[in-house]
Order: C-alpha cells, then sequence, then structure tokens
C-alpha cells in the first residue's frame, strides 16, 4: 500500500543497470507516532506547563526525606524481613511452577496443539495482570497481610519465568530428546534428561533476575493491603512523615544493591 502512494525511486547505475529504491518508511512513521502523540496528551490532560511548574515539589520533598531519621531502622526490621521473605517464597514457588508449564506450552515437546495452545494462552493473561492488581484481588481471597503479596509475586514469576524458559525450550537441539523417546523413554523422561540440562542455566539466571524485580516489586505491594515493606511506606507519606520515608527507601535501597550484587555474581556463573 505504501510503495503504491510513494512508488519507488528510479536509480540509474553507471553500467546503465536501472533499479528501484524503496521510498523511506520514516515520514510514516514520525507521521503516526505525531498523531499518538497529540492523541494521548488530549486524552490525559497533559500540560507541559504544570510539569515545568510543579517539578520543583518532587525535589522539595525530596529534601525533606534528607536526612533520614536514623532512629526509625529498629522499626523496619519486621517489615523489611517480611518484605524478602514474601518475594523469596513467591519467586521459588512461582519459578518451580514455571517450568511444567513451559514444558506443556513448549509446541516441540507437547504434540497436541490444543495443550499448548492453552498454556500459553494461560501465561498470556498472567502477564497482562499487573502485580498490584493481582495482590489486590488476592487481598479479597487470602485477607489483607503478606499472603496476598506473595500469592501475586508468585503468579507473576510463573508467568515471566515461564514464558522466556518456553521460548528457550522452543529453541534448543531436539536431536537428543528423539534419541531418548527411540529408546522407549516417555516424553517427561526426555525432557528430563535431554532438554531440561539445555535450558537449567538460562532457567536459573531467568529465576535469580526475576527474584531481583519481585524484591522491589514487593516493596509497593503494601498500597494494595499485601503487607511488608510498602504498608510503612504507604503510612508514612500519608502523614507526610518524610524523613521516615527517607530511611525506609535507603534501606530498600542497600537491600535491592546486595542481592542484585549476589544475584549477579550467580547469574555470571550459569552463563
Amino acid at each position: 500500500m505504501y510503495d503504491k502512494l510513494f512508488p519507488p525511486k528510479k536509480l540509474v547505475l553507471a553500467n546503465g543497470k536501472v533499479i528501484m529504491e524503496k521510498r523511506s518508511r520514516l515520514p510514516f512513521i514520525f507521521l503516526i507516532l505525531a498523531v499518538l502523540t497529540a492523541t494521548s496528551t488530549q486524552l490525559t490532560d497533559f500540560d507541559i506547563q504544570m510539569l515545568f511548574d510543579r517539578i520543583n515539589q518532587f525535589f522539595i520533598i525530596i529534601g525533606e526525606m534528607v536526612p533520614p531519621k536514623w532512629s526509625y531502622f529498629p522499626h523496619l526490621w519486621d517489615a523489611m524481613i517480611s518484605t524478602l521473605q514474601m518475594s523469596f517464597l513467591g519467586s521459588i514457588i512461582g519459578a518451580a511452577l514455571a517450568l511444567p508449564f513451559a514444558m506443556m506450552a513448549s509446541s516441540n515437546v507437547i504434540r497436541n496443539k490444543s495443550v499448548v495452545a492453552v498454556f500459553k494462552i494461560m501465561l498470556s493473561l498472567l502477564r497482562t495482570l499487573p502485580t498490584l492488581v493481582t495482590a489486590l484481588i488476592a487481598t479479597y481471597v487470602f485477607g489483607l497481610g503478606p499472603m496476598a503479596g506473595l500469592v501475586a509475586i508468585m503468579l507473576f514469576t510463573l508467568s515471566y519465568v515461564g514464558k522466556l524458559v518456553y521460548e528457550q525450550i522452543e529453541n534448543v537441539d531436539m536431536g537428543s530428546f528423539e534419541a531418548m523417546e527411540s529408546i522407549g523413554m516417555n516424553r517427561v523422561e526426555a525432557f528430563r534428561y535431554s532438554i531440561y540440562p539445555q535450558v537449567l542455566s538460562r532457567y536459573l539466571s531467568t529465576s535469580l533476575f526475576c527474584f531481583e524485580g519481585n524484591v522491589r516489586y514487593a516493596a509497593i505491594l503494601g498500597y494494595v493491603g499485601a503487607g511488608g515493606i510498602g504498608l510503612l511506606i504507604h503510612e508514612n507519606i500519608g502523614w507526610r512523615d518524610y524523613s521516615r520515608v527517607g530511611m525506609i527507601i535507603l534501606s530498600l535501597i542497600v537491600t535491592v544493591f546486595v542481592i542484585e550484587t549476589i544475584s549477579e555474581h550467580f547469574r555470571k556463573k550459569l552463563t
């Protein structure tokens, strides 16, 4: 369609050969982006003047967080440990469930297209739900507290790791899998001894990376009643006690940095 509206340009080379050079798509892409930007600006009531007028309030709040209230640090331990436990257990359970889900969603392992489609749709649907929304729904099922956050993190990890792992499974060498099937192994056994070793390092690396993010996600789940350090952030922001908020954020930054450093070390060993 684009080539019909903007015909290719005819070029004559030095040897007399004529070639047709297609028109660049960039003007069309820029036009679409401009239309989408203008539409988004209207729908969101974006005001660039207000952004510049009010941005200083952000730095004022940051300034009130410094210095943090050091005396508040002992009160963070229980909430921080709860957040870490919630993240760790949710990541472990989600990653463990992700492997069989990934196997069932792999078209080169499972020949039944309906089964593959069902599991791929399940993983896709879970990925479309934001963690906050999942945690909010979980609070109505399991009540307020870390249990709701754990379930939300578990479902996110299942969908995230499951998606990446089944894509890895679908790109492995199937020679050993077919050989093991030919000597009498069933599909699960063949998967265990041929495909699983090929994806194990990437599966573990992906699970560790997901755990890093889950610690950060768990920090905001308190806004919907899922407990942890997020609940303290929500309470202290509500009371405008920004020095306490500064202490909470500083503790969270240090915790996440330590976890990311350790995780990165092990992920380098796995790759």
